[in-house]
């Protein structure tokens, strides 16, 4: 029994483009941290909140590369003077990816209480109807 590619399948035509981005879904998984939650806060708003705690706005970016929301922490090196008894909070640097949709867009970014908001707006496509003519063969 041979197993058919999503873009493949006889309805599915011209969707090739879906079967790569739920590859490159799936390749972004980049574990655990930050975590995260995505929320819907409006008809066709999202939220994307990070919990990043520690991080200054100076040690966040946030990049929209080839349809990919890329969020990087990368925090200052401690001072040497510092000696922790106990080191619980993540200290380390990440990059979380986010595959976007055709039509979202981010319409901005913020901090509040060690969470780092990113929203984003879903432009919703016009409904187009369009008849199609039928010639006759031949002629």
């Amino acid at each position: 029994m041979t197993k058919l590619a999503l873009g493949a399948h006889p309805f599915l035509l011209g969707f090739d483009e879906l079967e790569r981005l739920v590859e490159r879904t799936a390749k972004s998984d980049a574990g655990s941290y930050p975590p995260y939650n995505i929320e819907q806060v409006g008809e066709s708003a999202y939220r994307i909140t990070l919990a990043v705690a520690g991080f200054g706005e100076g040690d966040l970016s946030i990049t929209v590369e080839d349809k990919e929301l890329v969020v990087r922490g990368r925090l200052a090196e401690p001072e040497a003077s510092r000696i922790f008894l106990h080191r619980g909070i993540a200290a380390r640097q990440f990059q979380r990816t986010f595959v976007l949709a055709d039509g979202v867009d981010v319409a901005g970014a913020r901090m509040e209480n060690g969470l780092l908001h990113v929203d984003l707006n879903r432009s919703l496509p016009e409904t187009v109807v369009r008849t199609i003519s039928i010639t006759r063969a031949g002629g």
